[in-house]
């Protein structure tokens, strides 16, 4: 399969490797030029679980993407998900598949205006990565992703979505399809939710955060606000099963040490985050139907303070 990787950090490059030694022709784009021009000249540098690995990938900035390609996967941040789609529509033709792993809720309405809805893909992942320095990534632990259809009902939608759990499958990326992936996807929000926005805050990684006597309560505080709101939803979140998880990536052995995604962009980079499509989604969707997310909106108002603080840009 030919696949395009549109926004090529972290969890973009951890696909695009995989899908690359499963025999797929992926090409990765991006826009960070220093990246860019890191992978061309020497490959991508690779912690794979402890080993030194480098991988000779293709990749180019979006608008220089040419030819037909079965599948896009995008990985940009999510408030860069429209500029992404409308510089690559070029390549966007009838039988082109469009799989949206970003984090965060609400990026379907962005994606309809660039994409047929028998071509739209949505999922999410649970598998890490970390942008050590431009075209080096750190790449450690086990992971999982589910993805959907969007047509529902749509068979031939359904088809072409199973297929592409096939080959994300086949490269080692557990990968299934779903018939309910919201489901997965508010879960997932409620997991970064509950920690992503806090290690941002508290500069730590996530055995850290863990092992303070607080995380637990917070965690449970912020998980109970995004399951209300996707109760409003019709989608049914077991707090008390996304709590065991979120605790479970306190483990050193796992994915402990892991900084998450909100505190590689804001403390060790100073960029925006996407606090907005997570606790900050939770807080505007709770006002909307009637009721308050507090732990969700103080979250969301000091990482934006915090932003401001740093220059984040």
């Amino acid at each position: 399969m030919r696949i395009a990787i549109a926004g090529a950090g972290a969890m973009g490059s951890r696909f695009g490797y995989m899908l690359s030694q499963a025999g797929n022709e992926v090409v990765l784009a991006d826009l960070w030029a220093e990246h860019v021009k890191a992978i061309s000249d020497s490959g991508l540098r690779i912690d794979w679980n402890g080993e030194d690995r480098v991988a000779r990938l293709d990749i180019c900035f979006p608008q220089d993407l040419s030819g037909h390609f079965d599948l896009v996967i995008c990985f940009t941040k999510a408030m860069g998900l429209e500029a992404m789609l409308s510089q690559i529509s070029h390549i966007l033709d009838d039988e082109t598949m469009v799989l949206c792993l970003l984090n965060g809720i609400g990026h379907e309405k962005t994606v309809r205006k660039f994409v047929p809805e028998a071509n739209f893909l949505i999922g999410n992942t649970i598998w890490t990565a970390g942008l050590v320095g431009p075209g080096q990534v750190h790449l450690h632990g086990e992971g999982s992703l589910a993805l959907q259809n969007v047509a529902v009902g749509d068979e031939r939608a359904r088809e072409s979505a199973q297929r592409v759990a096939r080959v994300l499958d086949e490269a080692g990326l557990n990968a299934s399809y779903s018939d309910n992936v919201m489901h997965s996807i508010y879960r997932k929000a409620a997991l970064n939710g509950s920690v992503n926005g806090i290690c941002a805050l508290l500069d730590c990684n996530l055995m850290s955060y863990g092992k303070t006597a607080q995380a637990a309560e917070i965690s449970a505080e912020i998980i109970s606000e995004f399951a209300r709101v996707a109760q409003v939803e019709g989608i049914t979140l077991d707090q008390d099963e996304v709590l065991e998880y979120v605790i479970s990536t306190f483990d050193p052995a796992g994915i402990g040490e892991h900084f998450p995604s909100l505190h590689q962009d804001l403390v060790q980079n100073h960029r925006l985050t996407e606090i907005d499509y997570l606790n900050g989604a939770i807080a505007r969707k709770a006002i909307e139907y009637g009721f308050r997310a507090p732990y969700c909106e103080l979250v969301t108002k000091l990482v934006h303070a915090k932003e401001q603080l740093l220059g984040a840009k």
